[in-house]
């Protein structure tokens, strides 16, 4: 899982991405490609 700044550019890199938001903190998610996991702060 990435820790990024930003999650504006990653959530672009496919089409499956979601961002979601869980116990205050703000996640990239993908079900398909789970690769794309990432995390904000």
């Amino acid at each position: 899982m990435k820790v990024k700044n930003s999650l504006k550019s990653l959530r672009t890199r496919h089409r499956d991405n979601r961002v979601v938001r869980r116990k205050g903190r703000v996640y990239v998610i993908n079900k398909t490609q789970r690769r794309f996991k990432a995390r904000q702060g």
